[in-house]
């Protein structure tokens, strides 16, 4: 019996490919993306109830209605919980998603910056952080992949 699964295995010409696990850069943004998330919701949750914690701006260039801003951080803030628990569970294509929301997640922000110019502020540069860790903990992986 021993030998059967010895001889099975010399036959093998490939070796099984190696899969390294995520980065801490890679964890860190998922579990930004998830505080961004949840933040985001909340944030949308507010603006949607018409919050008077909002500042009221006039003449602004993307003047939307602060209910209309609410669903899009609602929705924005799902999606980035929604992707940073698959960065999680190791999803390559979570990544890229990931990515994508977090600047669309960055851009909303900036867009948001009349309205709540701080918090904004601190957003934008979790969003950024986001995406340079997703972008970066790729590279580290495929090194660690490589060396082993």
């Amino acid at each position: 019996m021993a030998s059967d699964a010895s001889s099975a295995r010399a036959g093998r010409a490939q070796p099984m490919p190696h899969h390294a696990h995520t980065s801490g850069r890679t964890q860190l943004a998922a579990a930004l993306m998830i505080f961004g998330g949840v933040m985001a919701l909340l944030e949308g949750i507010s603006a949607a109830s018409r919050d008077p914690v909002f500042v009221a701006t006039r003449h602004y260039v993307f003047e939307f209605s602060l209910v209309g801003w609410g669903w899009v951080h609602i929705i924005l803030g799902a999606l980035l919980i929604f992707a940073g628990v698959a960065v999680l569970r190791e999803a390559l294509w979570a990544r890229y998603f990931g990515v994508t929301v977090a600047g669309l997640g960055a851009i909303a922000n900036f867009l948001w910056l009349p309205y709540y110019p701080w918090w904004a502020m601190v957003l934008i540069a979790v969003n950024l952080l986001v995406v340079w860790a997703l972008l970066t903990g790729i590279h580290h992986e495929a090194d660690a992949s490589r060396a082993v």
